[in-house]
């Protein structure tokens, strides 16, 4: 029975995923499988290529630089994260990315993104953590009203959140039946029509289907959520989840604020280390 993993997104709550999987690692703990969603994809490409404490290392080192993050980045780039900064210079020259051992994880990796012309989920399997995957990394995790629509072949794409947000029906239907969940907001949580929808109707206005996801998310969220609850008590997925709301701003840039919210995951990853393994074991009797 292959076991899958599977990474919400969150913006900077995306450090409480950074937290687990570093334990993980540390620990010695794979998957046949994962799939992230934008700030998932971002750290899961850590968890790929085995680089313990790199996502709290370089949030916390440039949070405060306007070229990783901020509305100068905005103004200046049309990114509130900045794509060359991010996606090129962090990962090449500042803070330097192990393509090889990435490509060398037999770990299936698969990263979301929003078609945002069709307003459909579009999924791809990264394969060397080179130019290409960083692209549709940048693309998954690339906000609606706050960042450029990203050209991938005959696409134009832009954050897989928003319509796929927790991917566990993907990993089912990828073959993967046994399957860990890390969610970044806690369990019960409800998500409530977005308020931006009259911006997204002008800032994306040649995109009237991302307009129309946008206004829709919160019920396609808490249907999966609902899923995933349903699933956890039919066994056959395990989620971890904050105890409580992590209240951090995506530009956040104080380092107080940042190990708080990767120390909670690194928290809940040993909190759960014991009912985890008695989960995948489970999956292999």
């Amino acid at each position: 029975m292959k076991t899958g993993l599977v990474l919400e997104g969150g913006g900077m709550r995306g450090l409480f995923t950074a937290g687990i999987l570093d334990v993980w690692m540390e620990r010695g703990l794979t998957f046949d499988g994962a799939v992230g969603v934008s700030a998932g994809a971002c750290f899961g490409c850590n968890y790929m290529s085995g680089q313990i404490g790199r996502g709290i290392r370089y949030n916390v080192k440039y949070a405060g630089d306007w070229h990783y993050k901020g509305f100068r980045s905005l103004l200046l780039t049309g990114d509130i994260f900045g794509a060359d900064f991010c996606y090129r210079k962090l990962p090449t020259e500042l803070d330097i990315f192990d393509e090889e051992a990435f490509a060398a994880n037999p770990m299936e990796f698969y990263a979301v993104a929003t078609d945002a012309k069709k307003g459909i989920p579009v999924y791809k399997k990264l394969k060397d953590g080179g130019e290409a995957d960083m692209l549709f990394v940048r693309a998954s995790a690339s906000l609606p009203l706050v960042s450029r629509v990203v050209p991938y072949g005959k696409r134009g794409l832009l954050d897989g959140g928003i319509t796929d947000s927790i991917p566990l029906k993907f990993m089912e239907g990828r073959g993967y039946e046994r399957n860990v969940v890390v969610l970044t907001q806690p369990e019960g949580y409800v998500k409530e029509k977005t308020k931006l929808v009259p911006a997204a109707k002008v800032l994306l206005r040649k995109y009237p289907k991302m307009v129309d996801c946008m206004a829709n998310r919160h019920i396609m969220y808490n249907n999966q959520t609902a899923y995933v609850q349903a699933r956890k008590e039919q066994g056959k997925a395990f989620v971890i989840a904050p105890l409580e709301a992590l209240h951090i701003a995506n530009l956040e840039a104080k380092e107080e604020e940042l190990r708080r919210v990767y120390d909670a995951g690194r928290a809940a990853a040993e909190r759960s280390w014991d009912d985890l393994l008695a989960f995948l074991a489970n999956g292999k009797e």
